[in-house]
């Protein structure tokens, strides 16, 4: 079964909530595990909080000798595994990087965030050398404006949209209330209460459209590797 792995070293860059709610979105129609590899563990913290989808098992990654076998054992079971990584150079990144059908690098439109992006991808092409596979990989810009986006948003944006040999998401996780309000009230954005969040239908749009296109990528990622083989 598909895994989707979240790297990017960056704090602040939007990694854990992104996998958050693709994890969530994609919950409500099938099972999905997520694997909080990251060493601050939040996906673990915020399991605590009620409203878990019933389909969304959450596993604590114990290190990387057990990272494997956890999503060894996860993709075996559900649909989906989804994989909150540390984003730093280390075995465990490598290791579940070279397990990934699709990592995904999410990054803020700023020079900080696309220097620690250039990093990831880096170590992305390393893991291919290491395992002799094209291991698909895209940039999600995150905690982007809806309007009125800053030139310097619009320039780093830019340098990643047009580089041809990176690919990037057309989808981008806007800055929405609905998105924080998630650590605070538990579960997913379609669990809010639309009296307590700003514009809800529009951060559930939003997240829908980022797992239809997750969607798409892994099944043309697939339909590739059926033409190569």
């Amino acid at each position: 079964m598909p895994v989707i792995s979240f790297a990017n070293s960056k704090g602040g860059s939007g990694k854990t909530t992104s996998a958050l709610v693709l994890a969530c979105e994609l919950a409500h129609s099938k099972p999905v595990t997520i694997i909080d590899a990251d060493p601050r563990h939040p996906v673990t913290t915020w399991a605590k909080l009620p409203n878990k989808p019933e389909n969304l098992t959450v596993i604590t990654n114990q290190s990387e000798k057990t990272i494997l076998d956890e999503i060894e054992q996860a993709a075996a079971r559900d649909p989906f595994v989804i994989v909150d990584l540390e984003g730093t150079a280390s075995r465990l990144t490598s290791y579940a990087i070279s397990q990934s059908d699709l990592v995904i690098v999410p990054m803020k439109e700023q020079q900080q965030d696309a220097m620690a992006a250039i990093d990831i991808i880096a170590e992305i092409h390393r893991d291919m050398k290491a395992v002799r596979r094209d291991i698909p990989y895209a940039v999600l810009f995150t905690q982007s404006k809806v309007v009125a986006k800053s030139r310097t948003a619009r320039f780093v944006a830019k340098q990643f949209r047009d580089n041809p040999r990176i690919e990037t998401f057309q989808t981008e996780i806007h800055e929405r209330d609905a998105f924080a309000a998630l650590y605070a009230a538990g579960g997913g954005v379609r669990d809010l209460n639309p009296k307590e969040v700003n514009n809800l239908p529009s951060a559930i749009e939003n997240v829908s459209a980022f797992a239809a296109e997750v969607i798409e990528r892994l099944r043309a990622n697939q339909a590739n590797q059926a033409e190569v083989a």
